[in-house]
């Protein structure tokens, strides 16, 4: 009785076997973390269209003023910002861009103005330190005491959150630091670059088109400006208030202390060039 207990077991045992075999199954695969994007602004589309139309994959979204290219560079996630000119327009593109994309890191590039009289156009600086160059504090005067802005001091908006204009802690200038990643990934290929010279330096950022020689001079001497644009150290704010790495990289386009023409064919020079910067970055990235 018990040897027919064990066989009868057996047979159910086996019979169970091959049912659970025959029971069709999917396998699903876990997935690894999504690679975050490497975002590139530019603000005009002279900036921006070359670097675009090099991505892969590409789709566009839309919001306000700024146009999103997403796509992939060498199999990697990038997205080419045009984020119009302007502080305010960059900023805010920059807020949408990462909140929306939570970007492994930020590069703010396109063209600019010289204040180095040893840079010539074609000549690209590669932003070790940005600042602010519209942040002033005028000192007082009297009605027909005139203005000097010669006199004025640096303002630090972000020295507190009271008033700038009446903390006198505030008299600085804030400079952002570029990425020491990102700088390592733009000296790693700037013997590539033909058209000028790549260098680190300090890139001035203000809503302001500076055509006065004494003025260049004065924001060169007192702040060390390389060069002068109208977005970066807005972008290079934003970035730093969500811990987001930061380079800013600038082809000079004119040079007006040493009477260099406005070349706008520089901007592809430049995109040229911080192609191959993204490309190492994701090297480094990737190792």
């Amino acid at each position: 009785m018990k040897s027919l207990f064990k066989k009868i077991l057996l047979l159910m045992m086996i019979s169970a076997t091959a049912v659970y075999a025959q029971v069709k199954s999917v396998t699903v695969p876990s997935h690894s973390v999504p690679k975050q994007p490497i975002i590139i602004q530019g603000p005009m589309p002279i900036e921006a269209q070359n670097l675009a139309a090099r991505l892969e994959n590409v789709r566009e979204e839309r919001t306000g003023n700024y146009i999103f290219y997403i796509g992939t560079l060498n199999d990697y996630p990038v997205i080419v910002a045009k984020t119009s000119k302007g502080m305010e327009n960059t900023a805010a593109a920059t807020a949408i861009a990462i909140e929306r994309f939570k970007p492994v890191a930020v590069i703010n590039q396109g063209t600019s103005g010289g204040h180095d009289k040893s840079l010539n156009v074609g000549d690209i600086v590669l932003g070790k330190r940005t600042f602010n160059a519209g942040n002033f504090k005028t000192l007082t005067k009297n009605e027909k005491e005139g203005s000097n802005p010669f006199e004025w001091l640096p303002m630090d908006v972000m020295a507190s959150e009271g008033s700038a204009g009446e903390n006198t802690d505030a008299e600085k200038v804030r400079y952002y630091e570029g990425n020491p990643m990102l700088l390592k990934a733009a000296n790693a290929v700037k013997n590539q670059y033909k058209r000028g010279k790549v260098v680190e330096g300090t890139v001035a950022s203000a809503n302001f088109w500076n055509n006065e020689i004494d003025r260049i001079n004065w924001l060169h001497e007192e702040f060390g400006s390389s060069v002068e644009e109208m977005e970066a150290a807005s972008a290079a704010l934003i970035c730093e208030a969500y811990k987001v790495p930061f380079l800013t990289i600038r082809v000079l386009s004119n040079n007006k202390t040493n009477g260099g023409k406005y070349d706008p064919s520089t901007a592809k020079d430049c995109q040229d060039y911080v192609e191959k910067v993204v490309k190492e970055y994701i090297k480094m990235l990737e190792k």
